[in-house]
């Protein structure tokens, strides 16, 4: 045997063990061949940042509605802490750290009240619309800041037989210090990191269409 074949070998072999891990089934015997050996460092980089990043447990509804919940005790948290005159901004940022994967990969975030500036893709971005006060997004007043005193979350459904994401969609609840409900429309995608924890890589939501136009 070759040693062309002897690495094609132990290449396909590599691959078909790392979708095992993934949780895929089914899956076809690799076409090995001189560029997918050129390309063979790249995808064992990429299969070891996954393990390290990732978790390979498949996503359950339970830690999705977990999840939420967190999500939604976190915005209640960061108004607390304004109204206290603490450190809002530090709270929201380790908000934004825990629930959001903006460590991990890209990030789709679409909030409700933007729209000069729709979508957030960094960190410092998501910051400023949860608290504002970053002369770059000048629209921001600090959505978490208002405050509320309560979000609850009603979903429509939650999909996760891709096992390594799932996404929720449905309604959500906000209640301010006046005791007044805005309803908002969700969809959240969930990925789970390394430590067990569900974090957001897209969060899209909006106010519901008014045919007023009111």
């Amino acid at each position: 045997m070759t040693t062309l074949n002897r690495t094609a070998n132990k290449l396909t072999v590599a691959i078909t063990a790392i979708l095992m891990v993934s949780g895929c089934s089914a899956v076809a015997k690799p076409q090995v061949n001189s560029a997918t050996l050129a390309g063979a460092p790249v995808l064992k980089a990429d299969a070891l940042d996954n393990a390290l990043l990732y978790s390979d447990e498949c996503i359950t509804e339970r830690e999705v509605v977990t999840a939420q919940k967190m999500w939604g005790d976190g915005i209640v948290r960061i108004g607390q802490v304004y109204s206290e005159k603490g450190n809002y901004s530090n709270e929201a940022a380790d908000f934004i750290q825990d629930m959001y994967g903006y460590d991990l990969s890209s990030v789709l975030f679409k909030p409700t009240l933007a729209a000069n500036d729709q979508f957030r893709s960094s960190f410092d971005a998501a910051l400023s619309y949860f608290v504002g006060g970053n002369d770059a997004y000048a629209e921001d007043k600090g959505f978490a800041i208002k405050p509320y005193t309560n979000v609850k979350f009603d979903n429509v459904g939650i999909i996760n037989n891709s096992c390594r994401m799932a996404v929720a969609m449905g309604n959500y609840f906000f209640t301010d210090t006046k005791g007044s409900e805005t309803k908002v429309e969700y969809t959240f995608a969930y990925v789970k990191d390394s430590d067990g924890d569900l974090r957001i890589v897209a969060h899209q939501s909006s106010l519901p269409y008014n045919p007023n136009g009111n």
